[in-house]
């Protein structure tokens, strides 16, 4: 069951609302101005329950011991949150206000957003995470083809009719399934270089005009990389460049710091290792960079 709460959609997991950041706006999946309003369905937006669905159902959980409590796993979305919220991933976002006071906070997605919340885990983005929990969407490096831009949905509109583009407001699954088959993911869409570099997919992401630094500098700064010598200026540069080094993360932080609680049980014995082993192998094992030929993790 899904309800709306302003901006955000709230989507019933086990009991537990997560929430998803999907406002209604009158444009259509390419950025053009459409006649009937419709829910943006940004592809990385909607992560977050399926990132917490799945890690709920692999560790064994129930139903909610309180039903009704909200989780905030993906996105910028902390200026949302409520006090008493649970905060496992999510970042700030820069165009907002400063959060609520009385969050608790478990995980945030990088550094900049945990200046503000020393206690909690760096952990990265639970998007990270997709590979261990999704190995169906893992593609052999031999299958692949294509290069493809995945824009921030800001900037859509000035893309669309450039080769090789794919909406981030396509269908999850349909958006999903593309960027595992591709060989090399570049654009300003920061969820399409997660996903890709979570599937083992070479990614690199384009400066954004329509978009302030902070979440891309949370991502690679989580994730071990300086965003000064990652991030291209152009999505020219981004192909010419190729993929970023891979990651140099560790999901052991995020895992151990989600609120597994809120769930009646406890994770099944190994569970956690379990999922911890298969993101590492999808981030490492899987990687091959098109310009080098090159399998590294």
């Amino acid at each position: 069951m899904t309800r709306r709460d302003g901006q955000l959609e709230l989507v019933d997991v086990a009991g537990v609302e997560v929430a998803a950041w999907n406002p209604v706006r009158d444009t259509g999946r390419w950025g053009r101005r459409a006649l009937v309003s419709r829910p943006v369905g940004n592809f990385g937006d909607l992560l977050g329950p399926v990132i917490v669905r799945e890690l709920v159902a692999q560790l064994g959980l129930g139903a909610a011991r309180v039903p009704g409590r909200r989780l905030l796993a993906v996105g910028s979305v902390l200026h949302f949150g409520r006090p008493g919220d649970v905060v496992w991933g999510a970042g700030r976002n820069a165009k907002a206000g400063p959060p609520p006071d009385g969050l608790d906070v478990r995980a945030v997605r990088g550094p900049r957003t945990g200046v503000d919340y020393p206690g909690a885990v760096v952990g990265g983005d639970p998007a990270l995470l997709l590979g261990g929990l999704r190995p169906d969407l893992l593609v052999e490096p031999a299958a692949r083809s294509g290069v493809v831009v995945v824009p921030n949905l800001n900037e859509l509109a000035r893309l669309r009719d450039r080769r090789g583009v794919l909406s981030p407001r396509a269908p999850l699954a349909r958006v999903l399934r593309t960027i595992a088959r591709s060989t090399l993911v570049v654009g300003s869409s920061l969820h399409g270089v997660i996903v890709a570099e979570a599937l083992g997919v070479p990614a690199r992401a384009v400066r954004a005009v329509e978009e302030p630094p902070l979440k891309y500098e949370d991502y690679y700064l989580a994730t071990g990389r300086d965003p000064d010598e990652v991030v291209a200026a152009s999505v020219e540069e981004a192909l010419e460049r190729g993929g970023a080094p891979a990651p140099a993360w560790d999901p052991n932080p995020l895992l151990g710091a989600f609120p597994a609680e809120l769930w009646a049980g406890v994770p099944v014995t190994g569970a956690v290792e379990g999922v911890a082993q298969r993101t590492r192998e999808a981030a490492g094992h899987w990687r091959r960079d098109p310009r080098t030929g090159v399998i590294a993790g």
